[in-house]
């Protein structure tokens, strides 16, 4: 038996195998779960069937996170056919390639508009339609990044909009707690994904990364899905409003340097 075996699992912003997403549906599913998925576009729809296909899931569905009729016809068909829902991830972003990079007072008004609406605001989007879903309590998910905390170079409007996204996380689970329904976000390192390819110094942050983190090592996409399981079942059952970090345990120094550098550094 699985660990999440009858449950319903709806996941947004599955992009290709390279996906946060798709280590979490890979878990998920391994787990029992029934997956439903969304995509927007054409694009995105021939790599989603694929992947799809994979593992069995027969519910494909076109949606904008930032159109409003688009998610109710979507969240209308769940609804019609499965009747309920037990777990949504929500693994959405987008900044403007613009406003990434470069310097932090030059992003432009609309870019900022465009990427707080599609990143942060699309968590209350969902939520607010899955809540009527969920009527046995359920588990709300997104992904997030340390750049939400601390300065993270060239990530700019992205930082603000995962800013945005963790207050949102703490907010809706205040909300939607008295029904059951717990809501976090897991803070990952960075991973090369298609969306971690539009941030500027990507391959160092990766390199970085991997030298100076506690654990000396970078984050896979299956390493996030482990704790996504977790916030999935019931091992997490009294866990809402938090931010989980799965960096190797990078958001805990003060000082980030590699091994050498910390042994000239303790040398002084």
């Amino acid at each position: 038996m699985g660990m999440l075996d009858g449950k319903i699992a709806l996941v947004f912003g599955l992009a290709n195998k390279n996906s946060i997403a798709w280590g979490i549906i890979k878990k998920l599913h391994a787990e029992g779960a029934t997956i439903l998925l969304s995509y927007v576009g054409e694009i995105m729809e021939k790599r989603v069937m694929p992947l799809a296909e994979e593992i069995g899931c027969t519910f494909v569905e076109p949606a904008d996170v930032s159109k409003d009729d688009e998610l109710d016809v979507l969240f209308a068909k769940v609804q019609e056919r499965y009747g309920r829902l037990d777990i949504l991830v929500h693994s959405v972003a987008f900044g403007p390639r613009e406003d990434l990079g470069g310097r932090f007072v030059d992003i432009s008004r609309e870019g900022f508009k465009l990427s707080l609406d599609i990143s942060a605001y699309s968590l209350i989007a969902l939520a607010k339609r899955s809540e009527p879903l969920m009527t046995d309590g359920g588990s709300i998910m997104s992904l997030t990044y340390y750049a939400a905390e601390k300065v993270m170079p060239k990530y700019n409007v992205m930082a603000i909009a995962k800013a945005a996204l963790e207050a949102i996380t703490r907010y809706l689970a205040a909300d939607l707690g008295p029904k059951g329904i717990r809501v976090n976000t897991i803070s990952a390192g960075p991973i090369k994904t298609l969306a971690a390819a539009g941030v500027p110094g990507i391959r160092t942050m990766l390199k970085y990364n991997e030298k100076a983190s506690p654990l000396r090592a970078n984050v896979t996409q299956e390493e996030v899905g482990d704790t996504a399981l977790y916030l999935a079942s019931d091992l997490s059952r009294k866990v809402t409003g938090e931010t989980i970090h799965v960096d190797s345990g990078y958001h805990v120094l003060g000082l980030t340097a590699s091994e050498e550098d910390m042994k000239e550094f303790m040398a002084d």
